[in-house]
């Protein structure tokens, strides 16, 4: 299979090293230090689960004269959709899959406007890694992917997919209710992300600290409010749903949210928080605490801040 990874950090460029591992034709789209590191030496992978390897895969800045792509594995930052949507377009084929592996529930909206409603799949990526240096991703635990086409049909295309990532040692689950599916990360990522960012604390705390537990589950009510209003679907025990989830994480466990707001990157906050803000005022339902988070979280969206003088 010829995949192209769009966006190579800690999501897209472990996906797409196991795949390359696994003998498919993977080539990364990728940027600065980080492209010229993997074009040098390859993409290094250091995992708690499967070990310290790497693979050497070609690594592109633009896909102007590449051969269209089987699958697109989209997994930049939310605020990066449509720049990049504009960069994969020379690899699409009539039939290129692109999937969506992003945080928050409005990305394939703005890839359907941008490339066509029919190139476009939703997914979800279960997967803790990040970027440790150029050409380095450090991998804590897990590696699963959800995807769907939003017709709810089992489709050649996205069953020679799964077929290819189950290969590769990445569990894959075809959802019928894929916007069901992006709607239960959502839920839990935003409120999960919120916390660890805001707290600077990882899991551990956030399940052992009642104070912080509350902050938590404050949040996952108001998303499953914000989730009823906008019909999705979820089902009742999804609070249990997400308690359990949080404690099946490693104490030490992050989100990239909270790594970005370390390393004084632009985050995420528009599609997670800011997204939640901005239903609950369509719908007119109040949500404090996650416009409490949402406030907490601006000053650094942009990146940490310059220092005020005196």
């Amino acid at each position: 299979m010829r995949i192209v990874i769009m966006g190579s950090g800690g999501t897209g460029g472990y996906y797409g090293a196991k795949l390359a591992r696994a003998g498919h034709d993977v080539t990364f789209v990728a940027r600065g230090e980080h492209l010229q590191a993997i074009q040098e030496s390859g993409l290094r992978i250091k995992s708690i689960v499967d070990g310290e390897w790497s693979v050497d895969s070609p690594a592109v800045a633009t896909l102007d004269g590449q051969p269209a792509a089987d699958f697109v594995l989209f997994c930049v930052k939310s605020f990066d959709t449509e720049p990049a949507a504009e960069l994969i377009k020379p690899a699409l084929g009539p039939h290129t899959g692109v999937l969506s592996l992003q945080n928050g529930v409005d990305n394939e909206d703005k890839l359907a406007r941008t490339l066509g409603a029919g190139h476009v799949l939703g997914g979800i990526a279960y997967v803790f890694s990040h970027i440790t240096a150029p050409g380095v991703i450090a991998h804590q635990q897990l590696a699963r992917i959800v995807c769907g086409e939003f017709d709810g049909k089992a489709s050649k295309r996205i069953l020679a997919f799964a077929e290819a990532c189950e290969a590769a040692g990445i569990q894959t689950e075809i959802a019928p209710r894929i916007r069901k599916s992006l709607w239960e990360k959502y839920v839990f990522l935003t409120a999960f992300a919120g916390t660890t960012a805001l707290t600077r604390m990882p899991a551990k705390v956030i399940r052992e600290v009642p104070a912080v537990h509350r902050l938590w589950r404050s949040q996952v009510s108001e998303l499953l409010t914000l989730a009823k209003a906008d019909d999705v679907g979820l089902d009742e025990n999804m609070m249990d749903r997400c308690v359990a989830f949080l404690g099946s994480f490693a104490p030490i466990s992050y989100t990239s949210l909270y790594h970005d707001l370390m390393q004084g990157k632009r985050l995420e906050l528009d599609a997670l928080h800011g997204h939640a803000v901005s239903l609950g005022e369509r719908y007119g339902i109040a949500t404090p605490t996650l416009a409490a988070v949402y406030a907490g979280l601006l000053p650094y969206r942009d990146g940490t801040p310059e220092p005020f003088e005196a």
